[in-house]
């Protein structure tokens, strides 16, 4: 099968988002590592801020939904490369995820006209969900699901600050050339 080349034009936006999707790759590991240095005690066994999310959303409103694929895998791998084992690996694949899943879809079915609040409230709830399930598999015991309240809570929490970063992130790097033709 032939592959018609790419003119020049679609060639630098082809190169504009590698290096965006890298950039928010970087940023998201370094977000993971800043974040296990928080002295964050959320007293719920597997909550955490998610501030890598930030970027992950921040894709998903830039990029298409393969792009920010892309990203969770790589900051997913990355981050487990640092910091993990298989089963943290597992959990955090399970809950990337599935919060891909809800915000993608609501992004899709909204066509942006949704809150970023709200579309990381769901992403967040959505990515405790993913975390719950890895764990029952791992475990081999759906009882584990006796922590989702105190889940969900967390995950709305965490949806709302990280939306409103995303909230005026969003802005701030539309006035940049780098994400020129990425905007509506």
């Amino acid at each position: 099968m032939k592959s018609t080349p790419l003119s020049i034009n679609e060639s630098a936006m082809l190169l504009k988002k590698t290096v965006i999707i890298a950039i928010f790759a970087a940023v998201a590991v370094v977000l993971s590592i800043v974040e296990s240095l928080i002295p964050v005690n959320l007293s719920v066994p597997g909550a955490k801020l998610g501030l890598a999310n930030i970027m992950v959303l921040t894709c998903l409103f830039f990029l298409r939904g393969r792009d920010a694929m892309t990203l969770i895998v790589l900051k997913t791998v990355l981050t487990a490369m640092i910091f993990g084992t298989f089963s943290s690996f597992l959990f955090s694949l399970f809950g990337a995820l599935f919060s891909f899943v809800v915000m993608y879809g609501l992004l899709k079915i909204s066509g942006k006209r949704l809150s970023l609040i709200g579309i990381s409230i769901a992403g967040g709830v959505a990515h405790n969900i993913g975390q719950l399930t890895a764990a029952s598999i791992i475990f081999k015991t759906s009882s584990i699901f006796y922590y989702l309240p105190a889940l969900l809570l967390t995950g709305i929490v965490t949806g709302v600050l990280i939306g409103i970063a995303v909230r005026y992130l969003v802005p701030s790097l539309s006035k940049l050339s780098l994400f020129a033709g990425f905007t509506d």
